[in-house]
C-alpha cells in the first residue's frame, strides 16, 4: 500500500462505519478538511461523504472498510496525523494526533498548525521502506 496522509485507528474506524451505515445508502465515507476559525486559528471539520459530494483531488484512506477524503488544501496541515476516537467521561468524538500541530486552545476545539517539513517527510518514507 502507498503512503497515507493520515491513518486511521480500529475506534475511528468503527465510528465512520457507524455514521456511514446510520446515514443511508448515498452515504461513502467522510471528508476530513481544515477550516480557519477558533481561538488557536484552525479547526478539524469532519463531514459525510456522499455518492454526489465526492471531489477529484481528494486523496482517499482506508482501513477496515471505513473511507475517509482528505480535502487536497488541508495535506500539508495533515500529514503523519492519526485519527482516533475517543469516548471519555468529558467528550466523546474524533481526536486528530497531529506532528504538525504546534498549540492548541484550552477548550480542545480549535489548533495551530505548521505545513508539514516535506524534506523530514521524505527521510521517513525512505526509512520505513529499509
Amino acid at each position: 500500500m502507498g503512503f497515507q496522509v493520515i491513518t486511521l485507528t480500529d475506534a475511528a474506524a468503527t465510528r465512520i462505519n457507524e455514521i456511514t451505515g446510520n446515514a443511508g445508502p448515498d452515504a461513502l465515507g467522510i471528508r476530513i478538511s481544515i477550516k480557519k476559525g477558533g481561538c488557536a486559528g484552525f479547526e478539524y471539520a469532519v463531514d459525510l461523504v456522499t455518492s454526489d459530494s465526492t471531489k477529484a483531488g481528494d486523496d482517499t484512506v482506508e482501513h477496515a472498510g471505513a473511507k475517509v477524503w482528505v480535502d487536497p488544501a488541508a495535506s500539508l496541515y495533515l500529514l503523519g496525523t492519526e485519527m482516533d476516537f475517543e469516548v471519555t467521561k468529558l467528550r466523546t468524538g474524533f481526536v486528530f494526533r497531529n506532528p504538525n500541530e504546534t498549540s492548541a486552545c484550552g477548550c480542545g476545539e480549535s489548533v495551530e498548525l505548521k505545513a508539514a517539513d516535506l524534506a523530514e517527510l521524505a527521510r521517513a518514507r525512505e526509512a520505513a521502506a529499509h
